[in-house]
């Protein structure tokens, strides 16, 4: 049962953006309404856990949680030029290569030769994934909203943005369910500023609630996983999103594929999905 529940995060994680395009809207109302759906649950969590607050936890998961909306939000924008089982890889290989980094630099995660080891060859393998996920059909027609050139510097502000969530938060000590609905009214905020221009209307911001609501539950999953099956295994099981959102993309969404698109994605999800069981060992 609790690896069962390991692999909550993939499957909801992975859905969440599958179910932004299902419902519709633009990325402006994607963002907003899936803040929302996260911050509902957010309140559910304070009031059923009550977890300790303080001005560091309120300050730090906010800030923490505004760049969780900055990374959502662009995700949201590359999906809109580009399609889900081209972003999606490249969005988790940028991430996973940029934590790696900071985790070996600031936390010394990588404190053995075996870490070393295991670490460079993920690194090796996450490159070689996103390369093999990004290569373009030769009759390739994703790229008539701006094409890959355009999309990736949206890419990099997203990782920028789901990094720092990540790393502000283990920085300052400030995670786990006492981080939750600080995080969540960052979200808000953070949803707020990227999308106020743009006058989302109210309709399609309430469909793009529910995403908001999985994802949440994901990150539920998460923290509930994690003292049970171990930190690596958990972070590990939830890096296979990226199979989840990809092959969604393909089959439910109907994005079209050429034959050599087909073979190279499957490749590099395999390499990228190698690679995150390889940094969650290295981490121990």
């Amino acid at each position: 049962m609790d690896i069962l529940i390991a692999l909550l995060p993939a499957l909801l994680w992975g859905s969440v953006v599958l179910i932004n395009v299902k419902v519709g809207g633009s990325p402006y109302e994607q963002i907003m309404g899936t803040v929302i759906g996260a911050f509902l649950i957010g309140i559910g969590v304070y009031i059923f856990v009550q977890p300790e607050l303080s001005w560091k936890i309120l300050l730090v998961g906010a800030v923490s949680g505004a760049f969780w909306a900055l990374g959502q939000g662009n995700q949201l924008k590359s999906v809109d030029m580009i399609g889900v089982s081209r972003t999606m890889p490249i969005s988790t290989g940028m991430q996973l290569v940029g934590t790696t980094l900071i985790s070996v630099l600031f936390f010394n995660e990588w404190s053995s030769t075996t870490s070393v080891i295991l670490g460079l060859t993920a690194l090796a393998l996450l490159v070689g994934g996103v390369i093999l996920t990004s290569l373009k059909g030769d009759k390739d027609d994703e790229d008539k909203k701006g094409g890959l050139a355009k999309a990736i510097p949206i890419l990099l502000i997203s990782s920028i943005g789901y990094i720092t969530y990540v790393v502000i938060g283990q920085f300052f000590g400030v995670e786990g369910w006492d981080a939750l609905f600080p995080q969540a009214i960052g979200m808000v905020l953070g949803g707020l500023l990227l999308s106020f221009k743009h006058n989302p209307g109210q309709k399609a911001v309430l469909k793009n609630i529910l995403p908001g609501i999985v994802w949440a539950l994901g990150n539920m999953a998460m923290f509930y996983s994690q003292p049970r099956v171990g930190v690596a295994t958990s972070f590990s099981f939830s890096q296979m999103l990226v199979v989840v959102s990809t092959l969604g993309g393909i089959f439910l969404l109907k994005e079209k594929k050429t034959k050599k698109q087909y073979i190279s994605i499957a490749i590099g999800i395999v390499l990228i999905i190698a690679a995150a069981f390889l940094l969650g060992y290295a981490k121990e």
